[in-house]
């Protein structure tokens, strides 16, 4: 089966995808730029093994959008079984989709996540045509679902896929005992006896869209043995001064580390923190979880909505909810068999949430479909 899969920018998981599809299929990814512009080089190590990648000429519109033309001329003059649509937001993609409702072709759309508006309005509407009439929809849950349904989508047509950045070997087979976890702080030099991370970048939203100044809160009533990280990339100057002037010696603000790395500092931490004030989806739940951490993420996370049972394998807070989230990482310190139990529950989740699996639930339903 050839199938065209249209995406704005080839990011590291997204590469992980389309070499794991292309071993199933004939694939051919279109790319509108060759990075994001937010992103730094590490973003631009990839390999394209299983798969042909056809980057577009255009011209930026945005951090990872662009207008490329030269679309409707690969549209043209190739030929494919299925096309799924991954760009449908950005100029590129919505050129590809009048281009194949004129011509009666094939297409599905795609999404990693979503939260849908009213629907009102001319932003709305013109969303909505160009969400409507799709042969399919590829959702990652029930967020994904309502997005879609909102925009005009026929609830028939929704296919649920796992969304993830992870292989079946980066999941450990179960959680690392007490003896391992002091072990691997040592190497790494974190002294605390008690360890809470949480993963993401301070540029980008400058620490408040991740809400980090409510994890700031907490970590002021916190007792001096829990050690706070925060990893991602360098800080602001606000939240430096904020660190130096509340005198939080425990709390520690890391470099951007690539993925062996980080997963250490997983897997040496007891607990995980992602307190975003709103997710598409949130991929580092997924990467808590796998290294056998259980994750504290708020209600504004769509991973969190999707992956976590509350109290069973983690917790879900409001936004903002200092007190709250104070009150349950207590908790959670303070019963070690309650933590042995998440850390288990967290790891049966998400062993379906492999890239693996998200290759093989596409090709189930596109080839389901004649």
């Amino acid at each position: 089966m050839r199938i065209l899969f249209m995406t704005n920018v080839p990011s590291p998981y997204r590469v992980d995808f389309f070499n794991e599809l292309g071993k199933l299929c004939d694939l051919t990814v279109t790319f509108e730029k060759n990075t994001s512009d937010e992103r730094n080089d590490t973003w631009k190590k990839y390999h394209f093994e299983h798969f042909k990648g056809v980057f577009l000429k255009g011209k930026s519109t945005g951090v990872d959008s662009a207008l490329c033309l030269d679309i409707v001329q690969h549209l043209k003059n190739e030929i494919y079984d299925r096309i799924i649509c991954g760009d449908f937001s950005t100029p590129t993609g919505m050129l590809a989709i009048q281009y194949m409702r004129k011509h009666k072709m094939l297409y599905f759309l795609e999404a990693d996540g979503g939260t849908a508006k009213d629907g009102r309005g001319i932003k709305e509407k013109i969303k909505r045509y160009f969400i409507k009439d799709a042969a399919g929809y590829f959702s990652t849950g029930r967020s994904g679902d309502h997005y879609f349904v909102t925009y005009g989508a026929d609830p028939e047509k929704i296919y649920r896929y796992p969304f993830t950045s992870l292989h079946q070997k980066d999941i450990l087979a179960q959680p690392l005992s007490v003896e391992e976890k002091k072990t691997l702080r040592e190497a790494l030099g974190l002294p605390e006896e008690k360890i809470l991370i949480s993963v993401g970048r301070f540029s980008y939203l400058n620490g408040y869209g991740k809400g980090y100044d409510t994890l700031l809160k907490i970590c002021e009533q916190l007792p001096k043995n829990i050690g706070v990280y925060i990893i991602g990339d360098e800080p602001t100057e606000e939240f430096v001064k904020w660190k130096s002037e509340k005198k939080l010696e425990q709390l520690h603000y890391l470099p951007f580390k690539m993925k062996e790395e980080l997963f250490k500092y997983y897997q040496a931490a007891d607990l995980s923190v992602f307190l975003s004030r709103g997710e598409a989806w949130g991929l580092v739940v997924n990467e808590s979880m796998a290294n056998g951490v259980p994750v504290i993420a708020t209600d504004a996370c769509v991973a969190a909505l999707e992956l976590i049972e509350n109290g069973k394998n983690g917790y879900i807070v409001p936004v903002d909810a200092v007190d709250k989230t104070k009150e349950i990482i207590l908790d959670y310190f303070a019963d070690h068999e309650k933590q042995f139990e998440l850390s288990c529950a967290s790891l049966k989740k998400i062993k379906t949430f492999t890239i693996e699996d998200m290759a093989k639930r596409h090709m189930e339903c596109l080839e389901s479909l004649i």
